[in-house]
This record gives structure tokens, C-alpha cells and sequence, in this order.
């Protein structure tokens, strides 16, 4: 089953977020099939960047969003409107 998740980068302390589409079956760290996004709750405000087009895409082809990558999604489609 395909997940569109968060993987974790950066350094202690200032964390980094990708938005990815992968397999659930593996770690979040393994190959992706592709990046849809971003996220860095360390600036103020968070900034969000996600390709919504993209994620509809996904979704159209079975994969499911984690809540948080949910959450973030409205979060920035509610900001756009």
C-alpha cells in the first residue's frame, strides 16, 4: 500500500519535514517513489509547501495520507482560500 507521509531531515534540534509518497511496508527512510512537498515547523510562521495536484493524484491511485500529512494539507489549502 502506498503512504503520503513526512520523512524527518535536518539537524538536532531543527527539524525538516518531506512530504513523500512511498511503500507503508518500508521504512520511512527508504526510496520514494516521489516528493510532493515540504515542511519546516521551525520558522515562524510553519511553512507549508505542498503540491496539492500531485497529492490528488496519489490519492486517485490508492495511496493513503497519514493525519498529519491530512492536517497539514487543509492547513495550507485553508491559508490559499
Amino acid at each position: 500500500m502506498l503512504k503520503i507521509r513526512l520523512r524527518r531531515m535536518g539537524s538536532s534540534h531543527t527539524p525538516f519535514y518531506r512530504v513523500v509518497v512511498s511503500d507503508s511496508r518500508r521504512t520511512p527512510t527508504a526510496v520514494v517513489l516521489e516528493e510532493v512537498g515540504h515542511y519546516n515547523p521551525v520558522s515562524e510562521p510553519p511553512h507549508i509547501a505542498i503540491d496539492g495536484d500531485r497529492v490528488d493524484h496519489w490519492v486517485q491511485h490508492g495511496a493513503q495520507m497519514t493525519p498529519t500529512v491530512k492536517r497539514l494539507l487543509k492547513t495550507q489549502r485553508r491559508a490559499a482560500s
